[in-house]
């Protein structure tokens, strides 16, 4: 939710559709696996700074920690904060995405493979519900009126139904159930594990600053 609130408020609501195109998500994408690079990297550094014992590396190590606390300290702010507009917004980005960029029959699209993701996993439909897909102009040229990820699905992910994606009903399909309530509902349920979560990942991630600053010291003192 973070992450929505932060391109809400640097992003003008007519350029929104941009930032929600298959490639830039794709971009989006790359990005994270360059986060999670430099996190690696960090934690290496800090591994290495305490098997060399080096000041320089493990007081570097703290405070490129410090820094990342700060910055999860300002998401969680921010969330805070902006959770209204956030919650508008992302559902009106959410239908603009479904609207726009779903095409059921291409796969490969980035946009498709997480909206179908997302209803296979949390059985749901759309964004309110399988209505949301007569917006698509794409998908309003097709004799189908959802798609089969909105279908109560078989093990091997094949509708039980044949004609549940031109004949949804409440037997054979989440036609009724959006995603974002899903979603939502999704959350409140696992809101304990995600808090605590958090806590333990901060208290670990402090822990790591006080060993590392610690240690600096020690050697400090050791090489006097």
């Amino acid at each position: 939710m973070s992450s929505f609130i932060g391109l809400l408020k640097v992003v003008p609501a007519d350029k929104l559709e941009t930032f929600i195109s298959p490639t830039f998500i794709q971009q989006v994408t790359y990005v994270l696996i360059g986060i999670g690079a430099f996190i690696f990297l960090v934690s290496f550094m800090g591994y290495c700074g305490a098997l060399k014992e080096s000041q320089c590396m493990l007081t570097l190590y703290g405070i490129m920690l410090i820094v990342i606390i700060l910055v999860e300290i300002t998401a969680g702010i921010l969330a805070a904060i902006y959770k209204s507009k956030a919650e508008v917004e992302t559902k009106s980005m959410l239908k603009l995405s479904l609207e726009t960029y779903y095409n059921g029959t291409d796969t490969r699209d980035a946009v498709t493979l997480a909206w179908d993701s997302l209803q296979i996993s949390l059985k749901c439909c759309g964004v309110e519900s399988g209505e949301d897909y007569q917006n698509n102009k794409a998908w309003k040229d097709q004799s189908y009126i959802i798609p089969s990820s909105c279908c109560a699905l078989s093990l091997d992910n094949k509708p039980l139904d044949p004609t549940c994606t031109t004949s949804p009903n409440d037997v054979n399909s989440y036609y009724r159930l959006g995603c974002y309530e899903k979603t939502i509902e999704w959350i409140r349920v696992n809101i304990n594990i995600i808090i605590i979560s958090a806590a333990v990942l901060g208290l670990i991630e402090i822990v790591g600053i006080l060993f590392a600053f610690c240690l600096a010291k020690s050697i400090n003192k050791y090489e006097k």
